[in-house]
């Protein structure tokens, strides 16, 4: 009878014939139904049953579906897919590993989940999720690791399985965090960085009540406020991970203790924040197991503390850079040369030298110095008995005399920079040799003299020379253009001569991305060669006795950002083939001997251009501020290295009667579909007509065509240049008017037209009547504000009338510019100027100056120095 209620009981499971096969299928070919909207890469395609094996329905073979050796299904792994929709979770709930991560998923339902959940590991980064609930997932009873990093989830208050060893949530916009004690008993690592945190006390909650937290990571929030006293004395002793770097904590950082319970702590991160004081904490020294300690970009002071840092045996990476620290670095820190792999005291004030104990610091890889008021030659008597360093950043010094041939002992060294400081002489015979690591050569901004050493090309590993705003003469070597490896060649503002060598880029040599030789005496033709250099961001050739024509093959740059050869004697038509340069966003060729037409081609990037290509890279714009007594619109110069009062005595300040000056970093506003910012083609001898093509650059915003010799009208699809703030179209032969919609030019801020054969009124409204009568002066007859004149000997007003009637009906987006102008107001201070400010003339300018400025796509993130200079 058993036997028979048994059987009856199997008909009855099986009675609909499905087995678990069929309803893996079915849950996994729901969650494509209820989840993927899109499916570009067609990675689901061989999701149906017909690709199933032929002896069952398992999905076992389909995209992205592990199983066991067992054949039952256990993971799904669709990353990097390309998927599109609105993720259903309640069907993967039979699933072991789910992994979802860098798709475009913009919701995560996971209401109702069914049980029971046997998921372990779930990773939904890098999607669109705005919307998830932690307390969802707690039927997932099993879920040990969840990242939910790289999303848009705000929100906080979080409730989650007691089971969670890993949580990361980083890189969201999370504004409050609540943990309970009984969620986060488990919990292993948090990581919480980068969301909108605020809060003194929730750092200590965390720590408090996961008592088996190992690794927490709080940093880039919005923490203010001191910084909890007991914060680290409370934390478990299975603490060995904390950052809470990128906030803005406050209060001395001698208050901070560290109790008995730091025994586990091996990194500790608190870098960027405002702790203050000129103590550590006595109880620093019990975290004897502490490996990593960055304390850089606060605002401690006065002598390093080095009693506590010298009870620290285990550490390895210590960064005190970016603070206020005084006085000579102290000897006892070199207690620490038994496990000290990586030194950074840079951007300090401190004096003297290398005490010589640090010569024992066997174990040392990286020592950066930079940024302080070092003297004397510790390089010869310490550095150069650090045989493991790799990396020697002592830059903006007051270290002088020959470049030590001593540093040759360091046979592993791969970067050394010493720029900015007082060296004299040349670089060293014997500094190189053919068995040398060393890459990056950094000797920018001292006094070196003589001619560029060859020996510099039995340096094969280079990839970077700088050798920028010295006193050094003759041709670079041959030996040095042929270097396998070499990618930014930064030699400007010397007396260097000769010419370019055909060949450069070849047999081996296209890794150059770099070619900074301007203000030099350079010479010759630009070598077809060139166009082998596919790897060139950045061409500055400016201000040297270069002649010839650009080569066509210029064209196949397609990463080339910036092209600036102003100032030389080129010759012939500007390449079409430009138009080629996809990435381009600077082209300077103004005061040459251009001729022809300027090539329509020019504009063919535009919305095409792509961000990134010179991302990071330091400059200085000098602006030219002078109108017409002035050529070109400015000068734009590589700036790593160099101090920026070395400017103050550099020939282009004082090529115009008022400069600007600014220094920053190259960012990119736009992602894509960008355009060129920088066009100037100013003083040659170009003819034709200006192409209508021009007015299709969205982002442009300097334009400058003066001083040429181009004919007829301007074309009225210059109302399409929305970014544009210098305009100079003058000293030409245009004719006709001026076109309406240069009018509604909003962030125009420098317009020049002067000298040309213009008729007719200046179209009313808009920025055009702000503008100095000598703007507009000798043309064969302009009228209307500000040029006050007749025209034909007839009432201006009466000529105007129509175009007023005309311009009218015109309409302007008022929301879209009352959008730019709020964006300008409210940004413009924070992100800093860079190429022109946006003003409304001159009582704008003079009060609002340092607030709108509008910058595409080049940002300056720090302003150092500004200031005018007159004759």
């Amino acid at each position: 009878m058993l036997l028979l209620l048994l059987v009856s009981h199997l008909v009855l499971v099986f009675s609909d014939n499905k087995t678990p096969d069929d309803e893996v299928t079915r849950m996994l070919l729901q969650f494509k139904k209820s989840s993927v909207e899109s499916d570009p890469n067609g990675v689901l395609l061989n999701w149906n049953l017909s690709s199933s094996s032929s002896s069952s329905s398992s999905p076992c073979p389909w995209f992205g579906v592990s199983c066991s050796p067992a054949g039952v299904v256990t993971s799904l792994n669709l990353s990097n897919a390309g998927l599109t929709g609105s993720l259903n979770l309640n069907y993967l709930v039979f699933l072991t590993h789910v992994e979802l991560q860098h798709n475009s998923f913009s919701a995560a339902d996971s209401d109702n989940l069914s049980a029971p959940c046997t998921i372990e590991t779930l990773d939904l980064s890098s999607n669109d999720i705005s919307a998830f609930s932690l307390t969802d997932l707690r039927p997932c009873g099993r879920l040990e690791r969840l990242n939910l990093s790289y999303n848009s989830i705000g929100g906080g208050g979080f409730r989650f399985s007691p089971s969670l060893l890993s949580l990361d949530m980083s890189r969201n916009q999370v504004s409050e965090m609540k943990v309970m004690s009984d969620d986060c008993r488990s919990l292993k690592l948090l990581n919480l960085s980068n969301n909108k945190v605020n809060g003194v006390n929730v750092v200590s909650s965390v720590i408090s009540s996961c008592t088996n937290l190992s690794t927490l990571d709080m940093s880039y929030n919005l923490f203010s406020g001191n910084i909890p006293s007991s914060l680290v004395a409370i934390a478990p002793d299975s603490l060995k991970y904390l950052d809470l770097s990128h906030n803005n904590f406050s209060g001395e950082f001698s208050a901070l203790d560290f109790g008995s319970r730091c025994a586990s702590l091996t990194h500790l991160n608190l870098s960027h924040n405002a702790l203050s004081g000129s103590e550590f904490p006595v109880s620093l020294r019990n975290c004897r197991l502490l490996e990593k300690l960055d304390l850089s970009y606060n605002n401690l002071q006065d002598k390093i503390p080095s009693t506590s840092l010298a009870s620290l045996g285990n550490l390895r990476q210590l960064y005190l850079a970016h603070n206020k620290f005084s006085g000579e670095i102290p000897s006892d820190i070199a207690q620490l040369c038994g496990t000290l792999v990586e030194l950074d005291l840079s951007s300090n004030r401190l004096s003297g030298e290398l005490p010589l104990s640090f010569g024992a610091c066997s174990s040392l890889v990286s020592l950066n110095l930079g940024t302080n008021q070092l003297t004397r030659d510790f390089i010869t008597t310490v550095i150069s008995n650090l045989q493991s360093l790799r990396f020697l950043y002592l830059p903006f010094n007051n270290m002088f005399g020959p470049v030590p041939l001593s540093l040759t002992s360091c046979s592993q060294l791969q970067v050394l920079d010493l720029s900015s400081n007082a060296f004299t002489g040349n670089i060293p015979s014997g500094f190189c040799s053919s068995s040398s690591a060393l890459e990056k050569i950094l000797l920018a901004g001292n006094k070196l003299s003589g001619t560029v050493s060859v020996e510099l090309g039995n340096c094969k590993n280079l990839r970077t020379i700088d050798l920028s705003f010295n006193n050094l003469s003759g041709p670079i070597p041959m030996e040095i253009w042929r270097l396998p490896n070499l990618s930014d060649l930064i030699m400007w503002a010397n007396n260097l001569s000769g010419g370019i060598p055909e060949g450069i880029c070849t047999n081996g040599g296209g890794n150059l991305q770099m070619l900074v030789l301007n203000n030099n005496l350079i010479n010759g033709t630009i070598p077809k060669s060139i166009s082998n250099c596919t790897n060139m961001r950045w061409i500055s050739l400016s201000s040297n006795k270069i002649t010839g024509e650009i080569p066509r093959g210029i064209g196949n740059l397609v990463n080339l950002a910036i092209l600036q050869m102003e100032n030389n004697s080129l010759s012939g038509q500007i390449p079409a083939e430009l138009g080629n340069c996809r990435s381009l966003v600077w082209i300077d060729l103004n005061s040459n001997e251009l001729s022809g037409s300027i090539p329509s081609e020019l504009a063919d990037q535009a919305g095409l251009v792509v961000a990134g290509i010179v991302s990071g890279k330091k400059f200085a714009f000098a602006r030219n501020e002078g109108g017409t007594a002035c050529r070109g619109a400015g000068e734009l110069v590589e700036f790593e290295g160099v101090r920026p009062e070395k400017l103050e005595r550099f020939p282009s300040v004082h090529s115009c009667p008022t400069i600007r000056i600014y220094f920053g970093t190259a960012i990119y506003t736009f992602s894509s579909n960008g355009s060129m910012i920088y066009l100037d083609l100013s003083y040659n001898s170009l003819s034709g007509t200006i192409p209508d093509q021009l007015g299709n650059m969205n982002d442009l915003q300097v334009l400058n065509l003066g001083h040429n010799l181009l004919t007829g009208i301007i074309p009225s699809s210059f109302g399409g240049l929305r970014a544009v703030g210098v305009l100079d179209l003058s000293h030409n032969i245009l004719n006709g008017f001026i076109p309406e919609s240069l009018a509604t030019l909003s962030f125009l801020s420098d317009l020049d037209v002067s000298n040309n054969n213009l008729t007719g009124p200046i179209p009313p409204g808009g920025q055009l009547t702000t503008f100095p009568a000598s703007r507009f002066e000798n043309n064969s007859c302009l009228c209307g504000q500000p040029y006050l004149l007749l025209c034909g000997g007839r009432d201006c007003s009466m000529v105007t009338n129509t175009l007023v009637r005309k311009h009218s009906e015109v309409k302007i987006d008022w929301n879209i510019l009352s959008a730019e102008f709020g964006f300008i107001v409210g940004f413009g201070s924070f992100i800093g100027p860079l190429v022109f400010c946006m003003t409304w003339r001159k009582l704008f300018f003079e009060t609002m100056e340092d607030v709108a400025y509008r910058i595409l796509p080049l940002t300056v993130t720090r302003k150092w120095l500004s200031w005018t200079t007159a004759r």
